[in-house]
């Protein structure tokens, strides 16, 4: 931390922001620092961050002092980082938090992603060295020799270039599903024609078999936006936001269930209407275990023989009379589905 410096948060002249990044946290090699929680910005001259709580607390880092870059993955409970290696402080540094480190480098945490984007802006800017641009006089490149290239031109078409790609892709993407979405539609139409005009001329009655149709139909629409690490970052804030959706999304069904269901079956429904969003076991084993801590009307539930189930609240105040019949009638339903597989 000794290579940072007390800023005001203003650019210099020639000097643009790049990119802008919130919820990053700084770390002193290994060890933590008091820095937190704020945004990081970065810029073609230097890096700032600034404080969340005090925003008079500004840090900058030249980008001149950095030698390369590296990348730390996250895990369980821990976010992705950049590790930033740096040269060693001028003689002339302005002050800063720290006089000095035991650390040549420093970690920038980031607790509500965005690191991937982060990473590859932060290259291109190390390889252009803009800054330098600034300090040498018109026409003349940092060595002397001859007329200056310019090769920000290069890196924002370059950066023009690819945003195009990425959104040809996405816009693409979003007609396929279009596409898929029309062809339901159509069924869905017809099926509520059917059963509006029904009930218009009060002929006849709504077949089973039409309910269960567009009752399938609808939960065929999925989960419009799925909690995912990509939206929520990783950690106790990816796990709280996908048990309040795993709650809102299943307590219905497990109501319609008789009051329980079993995570065979709710891992089955669940991706099945996340689509391509898919969801291990592991999370949501860890999803389902923040529903009590965050009080919500749907809880796990393990048995003593290791069967995990989700069940309603309500039903877990009315004693075990009503568990063990939910077993037992699922244990009869899947015997009898084994017979009549079985049968020649």
């Amino acid at each position: 931390m000794d290579r940072f410096e007390w800023s005001e948060g203003g650019f210099d002249t020639g000097e643009s922001l790049v990119l802008k990044q919130s919820g990053v946290a700084l770390y002193d090699g290994e060890d933590k620092t008091s820095f937190m929680a704020g945004t990081l910005t970065l810029t073609t001259h230097k890096l700032l961050w600034m404080d969340h709580r005090k925003r008079s607390s500004i840090l900058g880092l030249p980008l001149g002092l950095v030698t390369h870059l590296d990348k730390q993955a996250s895990g369980f409970a821990k976010s992705a980082k950049i590790i930033v290696y740096l040269n060693p402080s001028p003689a002339n540094k302005p002050a800063g938090p720290s006089q000095r480190s035991a650390y040549n480098y420093i970690r920038l945490s980031f607790r509500e992603s965005g690191e991937r984007e982060f990473y590859r802006c932060f290259m291109e800017e190390l390889k252009e060295k803009r800054w330098e641009q600034t300090l040498a006089p018109p026409g003349v490149s940092p060595a002397g020799q001859g007329p200056r290239h310019r090769p920000g031109i290069v890196g924002i078409e370059r950066s023009i270039q690819q945003k195009q790609k990425a959104t040809d892709k996405n816009i693409s993407k979003a007609f396929e599903d279009l596409g898929k979405l029309m062809e339901k539609a159509k069924d869905m139409v017809a099926l509520s024609k059917t059963i509006a005009t029904k009930i218009k001329e009060k002929q006849g009655e709504i077949s089973e078999d039409e309910t269960v149709r567009f009752k399938s139909y609808l939960l065929s629409m999925g989960i419009p936006d799925p909690v995912t690490k990509e939206t929520h970052g990783t950690g106790d804030k990816y796990y709280t936001e996908l048990a309040k959706q795993l709650s809102s999304v299943l307590e219905q069904p497990i109501q319609e269930c008789g009051g329980m269901m079993t995570m065979s079956d709710v891992y089955c429904r669940v991706n099945r209407a996340r689509g391509m969003e898919l969801l291990s076991p592991e999370d949501l084993i860890n999803a389902c275990e923040m529903l009590e801590v965050l009080n919500l009307p749907v809880r796990l539930r393990t048995f003593d023989s290791g069967v995990m189930v989700l069940q309603l609240q309500s039903r877990q105040r009315g004693g075990n009379q009503h568990t063990l019949q939910f077993i037992r009638t699922k244990t009869y339903n899947e015997r009898n589905t084994q017979m009549h597989d079985q049968k020649p």
